[in-house]
């Protein structure tokens, strides 16, 4: 590739990341701003006009604090249940023989085209009526606890381990378990690596069933305080727009940083993932 090549694809490469990163950087200007410019040129605003008001205006409202404590309480929880079935299930999908494992597979494999939409209602009926579970932290996690996307990718890895570790081990009186915690998992750690990272954005962003399951204020995620914010005392806020943004900053800050934190391993453990047979 010559240097006229290379100064081309650096171009079009930085359209592209300008392209994407605006809107960010629209939004965290717009939050900082004293008084609302939706225009084009409120993206290079006057410093005087910049202030953190509208962070305190909305966390007087909803309680951003709460909100990102209710938030990584629904998402830990999520990963932590997601990780453990996908550990044990992929486990035994890949390394252990019994009755029904085919169909098992094809069951989770299944599950991934069945939008979570037209589960919601019976879900819904299930945790809140029956089980009670409506304004509580378990009813939020229960829908997404076991995750077949998880499930898959640990089959597939677990399938890359050679059998003979596991048969070698069985030979020396180790129960499954302790094949489990001490051989299979040190050496899948990219697979744990990859199912918090893919897991994580889904429950943190997570609004509807959140918002069906939660009528109390001082539980729901962050998402679901600044919707209900924005349908109902948005408008009498001094700068309902630049509110708005400061939330949607506060939201997206977490996701944000951890992407930031380990886009390497975004990008190498989704490549491995999807070449791994």
């Amino acid at each position: 590739m010559n240097r006229g090549q290379h100064i081309l694809r650096g171009i079009v490469l930085a359209l592209g990341a300008f392209v994407f990163l605006f809107p960010f950087y629209y939004m965290i200007i717009g939050s900082l701003q004293a008084s609302p410019d939706p225009s084009l040129g409120g993206a290079f605003p006057n410093p005087a006009n910049l202030t953190l008001d509208n962070y305190a205006a909305i966390n007087s409202r909803i309680g951003l604090v709460q909100g990102l404590v209710n938030s990584g309480i629904f998402a830990g929880g999520v990963i932590l249940c997601t990780v453990v079935f996908g550990v044990l299930v992929g486990y035994a999908l890949a390394q252990l023989q019994w009755r029904g494992r085919g169909v098992t597979f094809a069951l989770a494999l299944l599950v991934q085209v069945v939008p979570f939409q037209l589960l919601m209602i019976p879900l819904y009926v299930l945790i809140a009526r029956d089980y009670g579970l409506a304004d509580n932290y378990l009813g939020m996690i229960l829908p997404f606890a076991i995750n077949s996307t998880a499930v898959i990718i640990f089959r597939q890895y677990f399938l890359q381990v050679p059998r003979e570790l596991f048969d070698a081990a069985r030979i020396d009186g180790a129960g499954e378990l302790k094949l489990l915690w001490n051989i299979a998992l040190p050496l899948v750690r990219p697979a744990l690596l990859t199912v918090v990272l893919l897991t994580f954005i889904g429950p943190w962003n997570e609004f509807l069933w959140p918002f069906l399951v939660t009528k109390e204020a001082s539980l729901q995620p962050l998402a679901v305080s600044l919707a209900n914010y924005l349908s109902t005392v948005a408008a009498s806020a001094a700068n309902p727009f630049g509110a708005i943004l400061a939330g949607a900053c506060v939201l997206a800050a977490p996701a944000v940083l951890i992407f930031i934190l380990f886009q390497r391993h975004f990008v190498s453990t989704n490549i491995g993932s999807g070449v791994k047979g």
